[in-house]
This record gives C-alpha cells, sequence and structure tokens, in this order.
C-alpha cells in the first residue's frame, strides 16, 4: 500500500534525524551508535537538537535587534531549569520524530533524557518559577531575557547518610553543558572595594572608583524554547574569571599558591548557590555574587540600548527590569551609579528613568528572609553603591517626613537604611513603579500587614499576581498518557490554552473516563515504585495511598507535622489496632535542607529515623512504608507528581507566599490537603470544598495568636493524651536508638519553645484538625469512584494557575510587551 505524502515526509525527517545523530557521533567522538558511551548518545542528541533552535534562535536574535521591541529582563538569583533535551525536542514538537528515529537506531529516548544532568541552579520554587516564566514567555513569543549566575556547581548534591543529610558538590558542568554558548565578545569588568574619588568637572561633583579590585563576567547564552512557537528567547548566565590567569612573578619564585590566588578569589563567585552565610565571609561572597551578575546585566542592556541608537532617556519604552525577590535589589543603585557616574545624567532625570524601568516581585512574608545587609560590608566591598544608597535614603527619608511627621520610629522602619542595615526590601519599595504578591491572600498580607505602610503611601504600586505552572513539562511531558487522554477528551487546544481544560470537568462523571483516569495514575504509581525500589531499596504497594510532601525543608512548611501524623498512625496500628485505620499508605517526602539551618536537617533525620522503624515493624511493614527520595530535583518531581495521590500543602496560614507544587500535582490528578494559605485559597476557591480537604487555623487567626505572644500549644500538649504521646516520642526512645536526646530540641520547640513563644509554626494548635481532614480524605480514597471523580475535577480547574495565564497578567499589569 502506497505511503501517504504525509508519512513519507514524516520518513524523511526521520532519516535526516538518524544521519545527523549518527553524523555527529563520528565526527566528535569517532565512534558508532553501536560503539559510543551512554554520554556521547546524548551529546550528539542533544547537539542535533540545538541545531534546530539554533536556526530558530539567530532568526529571533536578528528580529530583535531590528525591530526596536521592549524586551524584558527578568533578574533571578536561581533558574532551576530542569532537564532540555526531552523538553526542547517537545517544544520544536518532535517527540514522535526522535523517539521513533532512535528506536530505528536501537535507543530509548527517555533513558538518553536520563544522562543529562539536573543543574542545580535553585532550591525550590523561586527558581522552578523563574524557569516557567520563561517557557510561557516563548511560548507566548513575549521577548525576554533570563539573566543570573552560570553557578559551577549550583546548590549541592544531598546524600543521605544514616539518616543524615550530606552536602557534596554537584558538579553539573563537569561533562560541560551542550545547551550553552559562550559570548565572550559581551564581558565586562566588575568592580570591587578600592575608594572612592571625588573631583569636579564642566561645574559638577563627579565621582572616580579607583583601586579596585577586578573581576571578569562572561556570558553564557541558552536558549529558551517555547512550545510551538517561532520565538527562542534567551537565559543569560555570568560566570566570573580573574583578568590575570597566573601570576607568573609569584610562580616564578616558587609561591605557586599565591600564583593562582586572584583566579581562584575572583571565580569563586560563580561557584556556589547560596554560599553559607552564617558567618561574614558567606555573607560576604553573598553580596559579591548579587553584585556581580546585577552589575554585569545592567551593562549589558546599557551597551545593548546604545548599540542600537536608543537614547537611554529612552530607556523605559524599551526596558522592563524585574526583580525576582530581593536578591538582584543592588541592581537599582548600580543603574544609578552607571547613570550618573559614566552616563552624565543628573540624580532626578536617572532616578525618574529607575522608577520606571524597575519592578519587583516579593515572595515571602518573613521579616527573616527579607534581605539586609551591614552597611559597614557595603561600604567596604561596593563604596560608590554604598553612596548612592546612602543618597536614596537620604532623599526617601526626606518624602516620608513630608508624609509622617515627627514620627520618626515609622520613618526608621521605613527607611532604606536603618539599624546600620540596608533594607533590600524597602529600597524596591521605595524605587520599584510595580510591587506584586503572587497569590491573592499573599498581597492582601502584604498591603495589610508586611508593608503596610509603604502601602498607605504607594498604593497604586500594589498589584497582585497569582503564580503559575508550565503545563507543557508538567503535565505533557511529566505525564504523557494522562495529556493523552484529556487531549483524546477535548482536543488539544489546553497545550496553550490551559482555560480549555474547564471542559473536562464533565468527564469526572463518565465512567469509562474515570477508569482510564485511574489506570493511568495506577501505572505511573508503578513507575514510582520501580524508582523507589531501584534507589531507596524500598518495596512499596502502588495500590496504596501516595502521599507526597515534596518542597524546601523548613519549618513553616511543617514537614515536622507530616512526621507527626504518620507517628500517629503507626501508633494507632501498634497500640490501638481495633480503632485504626487500615488504609495502606506510603509516605513519601523530596526536600533539602540549607547547609546551616540545622532544625531543618535534624527533621530530616527523624523521617528517616521513622522510616526506618515503621518500613522493617512486622505490624506496620505491609501498612505503611516511609520513602525520603534522596537528591530532591526538577526530574525526580515529574516522577513523583505524576504518581502522586494526595498533595501535602501543610504550611502555617499566613506564612507560605503561593507555592507552585500545589499547582502541579493538582494539575497531575492529586488531591490537596491544605491550610488556607497561599494558593491554596484559591485552589479551594475553583475547585469547592468538597474536593479538597482544608484543615488549620485561617491565616488571621494565626496572626491573632501571635499578637497575642501565646500559642496556646503547651496547653495542647498537656491537655491532648494522643498529641503529648506523639511528641514524646521524639525523646522516649521510640525513634532514636543511637542517642535519646537527639531531636530533644524539636521536642522543646513545640513545648517550650522559644523567648517563652511555644510552637512557633502551631503544629500542635492545628493537628487535631490535620487528623480530621485525613480521616475524611481516607473514607473518600477508599471509594475510588468518588475520589477519581474529585481528581478529575481538580484537573479540570488547573487551568487557572497555568504560568501562561501568570505571565499575560505581568505583562498587562506591568511589562507591555508586544508579541513578534
Amino acid at each position: 500500500m502506497a505511503l501517504s505524502k504525509k508519512q513519507i515526509e514524516f520518513n524523511t525527517k526521520k532519516e535526516q534525524i538518524k544521519s545527523n545523530i549518527t553524523g555527529k557521533l563520528r565526527r566528535h567522538y569517532a565512534k558508532t551508535v553501536e560503539k559510543a558511551t551512554p554520554e556521547q548518545i546524548y551529546k550528539a542528541c542533544a547537539l542535533t537538537v540545538r541545531d534546530e533552535l539554533m536556526e530558530e534562535w539567530a532568526k529571533s536574535r536578528e528580529l530583535l535587534e531590528n525591530g526596536h521591541k521592549k524586551e524584558l529582563y527578568y533578574l533571578s538569583f536561581e533558574f532551576l531549569m530542569g532537564r532540555a533535551l526531552g523538553n526542547n525536542i517537545m517544544n520544536i514538537m518532535k517527540t514522535k520524530l526522535y523517539t521513533e528515529a532512535l528506536s530505528d537506531l536501537g535507543l530509548d529516548l527517555s533513558k538518553i533524557e536520563e544522562v543529562e544532568n539536573d543543574a542545580g541552579l535553585g532550591n525550590g520554587g523561586l527558581g522552578r518559577l523563574a524557569a516557567c516564566f520563561l517557557d510561557s514567555l516563548s511560548t507566548l513569543e513575549l521577548p525576554a531575557f533570563g539573566c543570573g549566575i552560570r553557578y559551577e556547581y549550583g546548590l549541592f548534591r544531598q546524600k543521605i547518610v544514616d539518616g543524615y543529610q550530606i552536602e557534596m558538590p554537584d558538579p553539573w558542568l563537569e561533562d560541560g553543558n551542550a545547551w550553552e554558548i559562550d559570548r565572550p565578545e559581551d564581558s565586562v569588568e566588575i568592580h570591587y572595594n578600592g575608594r572612592v574619588e571625588e573631583y569636579h568637572e564642566d561645574g559638577r561633583m563627579k565621582f572616580r572608583h579607583i583601586d579596585y579590585n577586578t573581576v571578569i563576567g562572561e556570558p553564557y547564552d541558552m536558549p529558551i524554547s517555547g512550545y510551538d512557537s517561532k520565538l527562542v528567547n534567551t537565559l543569560r548566565l555570568w560566570r566570573a574569571r580573574s583578568p590575570q590567569v597566573i601570576n607568573m612573578t609569584e610562580f616564578n619564585r616558587g609561591d605557586y599558591a599565591m600564583a593562582v590566588k586572584d583566579k581562584e578569589l575572583a571565580e569563586v563567585v560563580s561557584q556556589i548557590l547560596y554560599p553559607e552565610d552564617n558567618h561574614y565571609e558567606g555573607k560576604l561572597l553573598r553580596l559579591k555574587q548579587q553584585y556581580f551578575f546585577v552589575s554585569a546585566t545592567i551593562q549589558w542592556i546599557i551597551a545593548k540600548q546604545k548599540r542600537r541608537g536608543h537614547g537611554l532617556h529612552e530607556l523605559p519604552k524599551y526596558v522592563p527590569i524585574h526583580i525576582n525577590d530581593t536578591h538582584p535589589t543592588i541592581a537599582i543603585p548600580e543603574f544609578m551609579r552607571i547613570m550618573v557616574d559614566e552616563e552624565g545624567f543628573d540624580w532626578d532625570e536617572a532616578w525618574s528613568i529607575a522608577q520606571q524601568i524597575f519592578a519587583y516581585t516579593n515572595h515571602t512574608i518573613m521579616c527573616e528572609a527579607l534581605e539586609k545587609w551591614p552597611v559597614s560590608m557595603v561600604e567596604s566591598l561596593l563604596p560608590r553603591v554604598a553612596m548612592i544608597i546612602k543618597e536614596i535614603d537620604r532623599r526617601q527619608r526626606e518624602f516620608l517626613a513630608s508624609k509622617f511627621g515627627g514620627d520618626y520610629g515609622k520613618i526608621d522602619y521605613m527607611s532604606v537604611i536603618s539599624n546600620g542595615n540596608v533594607n533590600m526590601a524597602n529600597l524596591c519599595l521605595t524605587a520599584c513603579h510595580s510591587i506584586n504578591g503572587v497569590a491573592a491572600l499573599h498581597t492582601e498580607i502584604l498591603k495589610h500587614e508586611t508593608f503596610h505602610d509603604y502601602y498607605s503611601v504607594y498604593p497604586e504600586k500594589f498589584k497582585n499576581v497569582t503564580n503559575g505552572v508550565t503545563p507543557r513539562r508538567w503535565l505533557l511531558k511529566a505525564n504523557p498518557a494522562l495529556a493523552e487522554l484529556i487531549t483524546g477528551a477535548i482536543g488539544d487546544g489546553w497545550i496553550k490554552n490551559t482555560a480549555e481544560l474547564d471542559a473536562l470537568g464533565k468527564f469526572a462523571d463518565d465512567a469509562a473516563f474515570r477508569e482510564s483516569f485511574a489506570k493511568i495514575k495506577h501505572n505511573n504509581k508503578i513507575a514510582l515504585s520501580n524508582y523507589i525500589a531501584e534507589h531507596n531499596g524500598i518495596t512499596v504497594d502502588p495500590s496504596s495511598l501516595f502521599d507526597v510532601q515534596i518542597k524546601r525543608l523548613h519549618e513553616y512548611k511543617r514537614q515536622l507535622m507530616k512526621a507527626m501524623h504518620i507517628i500517629y498512625r503507626y501508633k494507632m496500628i501498634t497500640e490501638n489496632p481495633s480503632q485504626a485505620s487500615m488504609l495502606p499508605e506510603t509516605f513519601i517526602f523530596g526536600a533539602k535542607a540549607a547547609p546551616g539551618y540545622h532544625t531543618a536537617k535534624l527533621i530530616i533525620k527523624l523521617i528517616n529515623n521513622i522510616a526506618d522503624v515503621v518500613n522493617n515493624d512486622p505490624r506496620t511493614k505491609d501498612i505503611l512504608k516511609v520513602v525520603f527520595i534522596e537528591n530532591y530535583s526538577v526530574s525526580i518531581a515529574e516522577k513523583i507528581v505524576a504518581a502522586a495521590n494526595l498533595s501535602e500543602q501543610i504550611s502555617t496560614a499566613s506564612k507560605e507566599a503561593s507555592g507552585t507544587g500545589n499547582m502541579k500535582l493538582m494539575l497531575n490528578g492529586a488531591l490537596t490537603i491544605g491550610t488556607m494559605d497561599g494558593a491554596n485559597v484559591e485552589i479551594a476557591e475553583r475547585v469547592g470544598e468538597d474536593n479538597i480537604y482544608i484543615f488549620g487555623l485561617s491565616s488571621q487567626e494565626v496572626l491573632n495568636t501571635y499578637a497575642t505572644g501565646h500559642s496556646g500549644s503547651s496547653e495542647v500538649y498537656s491537655q491532648n493524651m494522643v498529641i503529648k504521646s506523639i511528641v514524646d516520642s521524639f525523646i522516649d526512645g521510640t525513634f532514636t536508638k543511637e542517642n535519646q536526646n537527639l531531636f530533644q530540641e524539636l521536642y522543646h520547640e513545640l513545648v517550650f519553645g522559644r523567648n517563652g513563644f511555644a510552637d512557633q509554626y502551631l503544629l500542635l494548635r492545628d493537628f487535631e484538625s490535620y487528623l480530621d481532614a485525613g480521616h475524611r480524605m481516607a473514607k473518600d480514597f477508599a471509594q475510588p469512584d468518588i475520589w477519581n471523580k474529585k481528581a478529575i475535577i481538580n484537573v479540570s480547574k488547573a487551568g487557572f494557575f497555568s504560568s501562561d495565564r501568570s505571565i499575560m497578567d505581568y505583562n498587562e499589569r506591568i511589562w507591555g510587551l508586544e508579541k513578534i
């Protein structure tokens, strides 16, 4: 039978892909497919895909150079991109082509994808959000650059040894990065230390930074493809290097360590994401990193605008700069330094331009996470920038005095500099034309609690843009079987317009659809069970409830409360089996704790100790399993979200800005158990109270509790014998064979607390309500038709939580970009 024209075209393209891959293996490695290593095969595939992207990338760059359009510069300390090969193949609409071409060569695309290093250029939601936003900007064909640091080692590679987190280097670049292009022609100098010299010229006082130390910022560009899009955007990551490779004088004297000292000191700037900052040198390195990438970026932006013939007074027409959390805030005074000292602008005109181009997204209401830098440190490291910050502070204090008169306490609290520190959030609030929260509740807390005084002065600046996730990576790629089922039911328009997922709601009542939906979930659970068996050596039951908590380890996210729930179930089964639920349940954790965050690391140890007991007790090992998956990453998250039944979003109400894990899990058919915190509020509004398990104190109740100075948790502990028994198990030897005092700190925090306030994050206050919600959930899970109906409704209501919608909101309310 004759092939159709479409099939002939498909076969021709497939043969070309095979030829390209085998050709690259020969030319780059002198290998055939049969003799090549997995790493060489991956590189050959990646370079083949990159070649396809390069054509469109070059067209995009040329179009933007000649089109004089506004381009966004999105500054972020983190970009947690995930693996690129499969994502790029999906975005250029060639997954089937590459799958079949590789199969013809005896290769499996999914196995090749596993070879790619998962770059740890982020710690959690902040970096993953930035990655989703870049995906959506390209898919929506809005011109943008992501700007950050090319960390040589990323965050860290987490190993669990005897239950403890051990941090190992993550050399993600050891085999090179097939996707990046070095752009040495755009290298710039970044200057540290030294002193500032004042002089007069043309009747004006001017300033010259002298006797400084120099680090070179060298950019590496990565293409950011969009799904079925003609625009390829760019992620520009800056690498630090020394202007001097080696000091030959010192080398020839035999002082080999000193000969390379300057090189090593310069290059440490871009080596590690989030160096530990519980000591002075760590804080100093973080500040160096922040200044390094924003100075390089601002210099490049200004040089590019001048090259294009744009007057710098026209910058607001072409350049929106977005500050993703406070880490890049020092871009504001650096912009002022360049405009005033190097470009000859007077202060008022430069400040007016700055106020038009900079916008700020806040990601936390927790005071300790709002960055502050000692003035003395800034003065020593960045002497001219420190002068500019002081001038911004002086002028802002004058303005605030005109608003608040003699209320010096309020003025000091709102100022850029107070108590010897530079308050980076206040600098953003002063300079930026837009300030946004990332969920409706979060934004209201910013307006009426965290930044209330600034909101009273600048109400027009405050906006909400609820976070979102890309449906391409988090459903189409992570869960292709479910994506195919959805497309078969409602068409494929949802991939670029997730509002169309709403049409899936009617299939919740379709028995055949529910059956297919359940089968896909079960198959995904089998795949995750196999991964757990291989990597953790734990056998789990795919028919059990997969109860998932995957997020950065922090006390307010309350992984400790999940651990308490596991202890509750363990104790009920072993001590009161006649009244215990026998629901088979697999508890899955994925989390990294900051290296210096002792309490978070202790919680990881507790979870692993609980796992050791529960998984090996003959009374519970066939009912409960506890799994802590080490080195949690984007690629591991893709496996987990597709398999999860229950999404744990149990932060203390008012503490979580938004969350995005809740959205990824919802999109894949997991039901949420959670507090009315962050985006959980908006999820609950959309799915309805019957399709989510809400518990706990409200945000206002939490804030009221803090205002009283008394949590009430000590009374809960002494009066509720179930809760007392659980907390006592931290110190009674149940989970501490090696040292009965090991978890004394966790016990003490819950019962006695710090500074007289027990249980800072109100675990004990919320625990009984959490159990009640869990009982409702377990009852529903025992009835598959009810559970699957609720799960399908959740998927159908996930469309709002797309990063495409988030980006459209940002663009309409803040950036004003034009589609190319």
